[in-house]
């Protein structure tokens, strides 16, 4: 029992926030594209761009909320050259998406030398990291400790689940975007472009997708790793099929790989290898997987 307290204790509430919050921008991210009919594993580029983008700026201007600005940009640009390829090119999205995943892994790992002339990891003081802007949270109990550690990009990824769900639910341009989704030959002949919908909202996606990759350099450290999303797109690729874009549900997957995350570098102090940690959010993902397999096919085998 003490150790199980040891690893639920306030640090490990509070490692679970700075892991959740990338998670739920991507998320936010993923849920528009999946609403509006595009099936994006891009996540995972637009997240790196994001990282590699927020680090840059940051230490060139040494401001950073210039390097978020930044990661935003870079998401978007890059989230507008996979809507043209879906949109009007018409390609597949999943290889344009794996091919935007592979650009943006060599692209960032060239950039980091070209630039910086640094391979493997770049950490340099100039590197601002982002401050956090729920201090006074810090004297909650429970909670506080988990909340005093939230930076604006935080704050904005919890406001966002509920104003997402509400913008989808309850607004003219969340029931549009929903029925380009659902039927474009119906939205069309409503009166709505389907294609202008989708890469606005794409474009929009590979803000919140850049900012995510904010957060994940920025948040709670100061550098930038190669490769450092670590397959953390893939994951809310995968939490959006399990869940079918619910929105409850999907914050529900991403917080047990959070949590995992933040227990496997708890469990890192008191001895077990670093291996066991780096895989831990990964086996409790694939456990989710398990059991809703299983619950599903009890569920069609009662139909049946």
């Amino acid at each position: 029992m003490n150790a199980l307290a040891a690893l639920l204790s306030e640090g490990t509430l509070a490692s679970l926030t700075r892991a959740l919050t990338p998670l739920l921008l991507l998320g936010l991210s993923g849920l528009l594209c999946h609403r509006v009919g595009v099936f994006n594993i891009a996540l995972e580029g637009f997240m790196l761009a994001g990282a590699f983008a927020a680090v840059a700026g940051s230490a060139l201007t040494g401001q950073a909320y210039l390097g978020v600005v930044a990661a935003g940009l870079s998401g978007a640009v890059i989230a507008a050259a996979f809507a043209i390829g879906v949109i009007w090119r018409r390609g597949d999205p999943m290889v344009l998406g794996i091919a935007v995943n592979l650009l943006v892994s060599g692209l960032t790992t060239y950039l980091l030398w070209a630039v910086f002339e640094v391979r493997g990891t770049f950490q340099t003081p100039q590197i601002r990291p982002l401050p956090q802007v729920a201090a006074a949270a810090s004297e909650l109990p429970v909670v506080g400790p988990a909340l005093g550690t939230l930076s604006l990009l935080g704050v904005l990824a919890l406001a966002g689940l509920p104003a997402m769900r509400v913008f989808l639910d309850r607004t003219v341009w969340g029931l549009r975007l929903r029925g380009v989704g659902l039927d474009p030959g119906a939205a069309e002949s409503l009166g709505v472009d389907p294609r202008r919908y989708r890469f606005v909202v794409i474009t929009f996606a590979g803000v919140l997708g850049g900012w995510a990759g904010a957060q994940l350099s920025l948040g709670s450290v100061a550098l930038f790793t190669e490769n450092m999303s670590a397959g953390r797109g893939w994951v809310v690729v995968l939490a959006l099929l399990l869940t079918n874009g619910r929105v409850g549900p999907l914050v529900g997957v991403l917080a047990v790989f959070a949590l995992a995350d933040a227990v496997g570098i708890r469990l890192q102090t008191y001895g077990f290898p670093v291996q066991l940690s780096d895989a831990a959010p990964y086996l409790a993902t694939l456990a989710v997987i398990v059991v809703v397999g299983i619950r599903r096919r009890g569920r069609r085998q009662l139909v049946e």
